[in-house]
């Protein structure tokens, strides 16, 4: 308990004293002459920067005000790094000048006294590849980049909106608009937050970052809400689908996704969009604003958004109105977001950074409680009120040549409010109402820069160590039994190391590149057990025209707070509820569910290779093919699958205690939180003839694999600012899983609320001068609903989206505009219907959205 306060005196102490001085420090890192090749499109200056730092392992930064609103011609060829800068900064008013600490990009004429010194740290562009903590390291992951003017490009307007669209990301897990009749396993609603569930392995098995730092858990689920980051101050997206424990620690077992922020701004810029479904509802308003100033030391960005939109009622769409009638099928949601970025400089070689968001949002649905949803007689409620914040400062210390060393905090909390009423006219009957209060503090101290030198580069490493604390809160009432208030610690230190073992200089017959890399990671999680991981990558390229990416690691997923500590609940049957036959007249058996203090993490086992082609003979072409496997023990679940069967299938028999002495079922009825006799009789220990206990337990494993494909493919077509680009991104997916190890295995992708084999999307956008028009199409395979013994086939669902947009140059009323018009689901596409209860969507809400043919208008000035 000490040590967490003082973890957060220290965070507040130093967000306090963000803008307090000085000049600045200079990153470090020795530059790499050696030819590279490079396929890259026309794209903002900043993204073509990073790809060539990326590519070229070489520290290149940049005033952040220097690279603002430039866009790059396409780059083609096999070049040395200042080759390639040269070529891509041609007309600019850049260039790139060499510093002891790399290449550093300054307006021409500069007098170069502030490069002098090194360049600008933390408001440059500077170079953060998620997938790994070595600065300008190739990763041998997938990466998926996604960035702001991309999104832009596409009629996207939220990262809700940019998930839910990735054929990697399931559309279940914590969602707005999951029904009812969705397995809590593959999905739930709880206060309207978004998040990504790579492969549908689970929200929770998805870390979400922000600048690289953790952040609360939202709701009832071990997952990050994504919708309280305003799009405007995002400066990309990056997805690595692949295990990285080893890198990050706990949650990493599909993946991570880093949220990457713009680290300051120049100026104003407000931005508002309208728009609704043509069928009805979803009537969305977005209002917000940018703003920031740069000093010669430092700079900030702050970004504010206002989101409404109105729910999408039974009534409005032809294949709900009849089937359930009354029924919200997407809940109206108010939100306001705030994200703060920002760094000073307090000396030569120290920096101070900070990355700061609060938000607060309210959800509204209502679902009928009869037949015939007449909601005036009778309906019910839901409601949720989640307010968040984060506070992420972080010193950074330049150490010599191009070593540095760095001390990093969070301190964050979401909150989400719930209730539930049902209500009899105007009258309230019932009213289930809580808390999901989550809490997440952290401390970490790291240290990277090169060790030695080997005749294909520099040997790069990364380690640190740190401190990380979670409560979890559930609040449901003074004196209620279901109420939970539990922490868990944990303590970690990590190593990473990246050794280029040939470079293409060197001129080695079949191995144009060649590099490995290696990280390991410990955690120590008190009550719950010590967990390393490692993780190994390889990169081959042949030749210049394609190389070859392999990875092998561990993860883990440590269980939630919830999953261990949820108090049991027993409630009483009649034997032949669950299946017995045989049993006396007035017997019963107790069927428990809860938590269990004495899980152990969940594991997993990863690799992944990939074969990424980009041929000369095809200037502006991208292909990456990428095969993915990861078994996952020990996964946490519920063992009794068919409550119906648990007294009669012998698969549940290690979970059955039969013939219970009365003492033990006294014990268990006195230590339980919740207690109902379902059995139609009176209570008597003595009668209860069995227990079937389904509480959580580590038995659990599944498998997932399946196939990325990623296209990318940019023509320049001659004139200023005109170009076409083709992009496609395709991803086929196979899982199967075993619940417990006396159980049969069953599949899981292709069946309904979980990921159909195979999602796609792609686009083709046309740019000349400022108009840009996009057309994307996006596709969702049909899966079998297998609920009863006969198995209906769900349709696939296909959409086109349009988009035109078209900025402005110059100054003035009329310069500096964004206009972009949208329509998304062109033809008005729905989805399948399925057989349901009155108050359950009647579509697989998972996989497949309400919201229809949409059409939006927004408009943003740069002041």
């Amino acid at each position: 308990m000490i040590m967490k306060h003082r973890i957060a005196q220290a965070l507040l102490l130093s967000t306090a004293a963000v803008f307090t001085s000085g000049s600045w420090t200079p990153p470090a890192c020795a530059q790499d002459a050696s030819d590279r090749d490079y396929s890259l499109p026309v794209q903002p200056l900043a993204d073509t920067i990073r790809a060539i730092a990326r590519t070229s392992g070489t520290n290149i930064l940049a005033a952040g005000s220097a690279l603002e609103g430039k866009q790059a011609p396409a780059l083609s060829g096999r070049y040395p790094v200042a080759q390639a800068l040269a070529l891509v900064l041609r007309g600019s008013e850049l260039h790139a000048r060499a510093t002891p600490s790399g290449l550093f990009i300054e307006p021409d004429g500069s007098t170069g006294q502030d490069a002098a010194r090194g360049p600008i740290p933390n408001g440059e562009s500077t170079i953060v590849v998620t997938g790994t903590r070595i600065r300008g390291a190739p990763v041998a992951s997938p990466v998926i980049t996604l960035s702001e003017t991309r999104i832009r490009d596409a009629g996207q307007a939220s990262l809700g909106e940019v998930v839910r669209s990735i054929p990697q990301s399931f559309g279940g897990g914590q969602q707005p608009g999951i029904g009812f009749n969705v397995p809590g396993a593959n999905g739930v609603d709880v206060g309207g937050a978004s998040s990504i569930n790579l492969r549908g392995l689970g929200s929770d098995a998805t870390l979400t970052l922000l600048n690289g730092h953790r952040v609360a858990y939202s709701s009832s689920r071990q997952s990050i809400d994504v919708s309280t980051i305003p799009l405007s101050i995002v400066d990309r997206l990056e997805i690595v689908p692949d295990g990285a424990s080893a890198i990050y620690g706990s949650d990493a077992v599909a993946g991570v996704a880093n949220i990457i922020l713009k680290r300051d701004y120049q100026g104003l810029e407000t931005r508002a969009r309208l728009g609704a479904s043509t069928d009805g509802g979803d009537f969305t308003q977005q209002y917000g604003a940018l703003g920031g100033a740069r000093w010669s030391s430092g700079g900030f960005a702050l970004a504010y958004e206002f989101n409404r939109n109105t729910q999408i009622k039974s009534s409005q769409r032809s294949y709900a109105r009849d089937a359930t009638p009354g029924l919200t099928l997407f809940p109206a949601i108010e939100s306001h977001n705030v994200v703060l970025t920002g760094h000073q400089a307090l000396g030569d070689s120290l920096t101070l950074s900070l990355d700061a968001l609060y938000g607060r949002r309210t959800e509204f649905s209502v679902f009928p409680l009869a037949v015939g949803g007449d909601l005036v007689a009778t309906h019910g409620e839901t409601a949720a009120n989640a307010t968040s914040f984060a506070v992420a400062p972080a010193l950074d210390w330049a150490i010599g040549a191009d070593w540095h060393a760095g001390l990093a905090g969070t301190l964050a909390e979401d909150r989400t409010h719930f209730r539930s009423d049902n209500y009899t006219g105007t009258n309230l009957d019932f009213r289930s109402a809580g808390c999901y209060c989550n809490k997440a503090q952290s401390v970490e101290l790291s240290a990277s820069g090169s060790l030695t030198t080997l005749p294909g580069g520099d040997v790069k490493t990364a380690f640190g160590a740190g401190y990380r604390n979670n409560d979890f809160k559930l609040f449901a009432g003074a004196g209620n039994a279901q109420n939970i208030s539990r922490s868990q610690d944990s303590r970690y230190a990590y190593v990473e190391i990246s050794l280029p073992i040939v470079a293409p200089a060197m001129a080695i017959a079949g191995i144009d590149r060649l590099n490995l890399t290696g990280a390991v990671r410990y955690e120590r999680y008190p009550g719950i057990g010590d967990v390393a991981t490692p993780k190994f990558g390889l990169i081959y390229a042949p030749s210049p025209s394609f190389d070859f990416r392999a990875s092998w690691g561990k993860s883990f997923r440590a269980p939630t707070l919830r999953q261990q500590y949820q108090p049991k609940t027993v409630i009483l049957f009649r034997p032949a509820a669950l299946g017995g036959t045989g049993y006396p007249a007035g017997s019963a058996a107790a069927f428990v569910q809860g938590g269990n203090p004495a899980l152990k993490p969940e594991r997993a086992t990863s690799w992944s290779a990939t074969l990424a082609l980009h041929p000369p003979a095809l200037p502006g072409a991208r292909l990456e093919l990428s095969y993915f496997d990861t078994v996952y023990r020990d996964r946490i679940v519920t063992p009794i699958a068919l409550r119906s069967q648990a007294l009669i299938d012998p698969i549940y028999r290690d979970y059955i205690t039969l013939n219970p002495s009365p003492a033990q079922v006294a014990a268990l009825v006195a230590g339980a939180g919740a207690f109902i006799n379902a059995s139609g009789a009176p209570y008597n220990p003595a009668t209860v003839l069995a227990i079937a206990d389904t509480s959580n337990v580590n038995a659990g494993r599944q498998r997932i694999h399946g196939v990325d494909a990623l296209f990318d493919y940019h023509r320049d077509l001659g004139g200023p600012d005109s170009s076409f680009d083709l992009t496609a991104n395709a991803s086929y997916l196979t899982s199967d899983q075993r619940i417990t190890q006396a159980q049969p295995t069953t599949r899981l992708a292709g069946n309904i609320f979980n990921p159909p084999h195979f999602r796609a999307r792609g686009g083709a956008s046309w740019r000349d001068r400022g108009l840009t028009l996009t057309a994307e199409l996006n596709y969702a395979g049909g899966v079998a609903d297998n609920r009863t013994a006969t198995i209906v086939r769900v349709a696939s669902m296909t959409t086109l989206d349009l988009v035109a947009r078209y900025r402005t140059n110059g100054s003035g009323l009329l310069g500096g505009l964004d206009l972009t018009l949208g329509v998304q689901n062109l033809f008005n596409d729905k989805p399948d219907a399925i057989a349901g209860l009155y108050l359950e969507a009647p579509y697989d809400s998972t996989n497949y959205s309400p919201v229809g043919c949409f059409v939006s208008l927004s408009i943003a000035k740069r002041w």
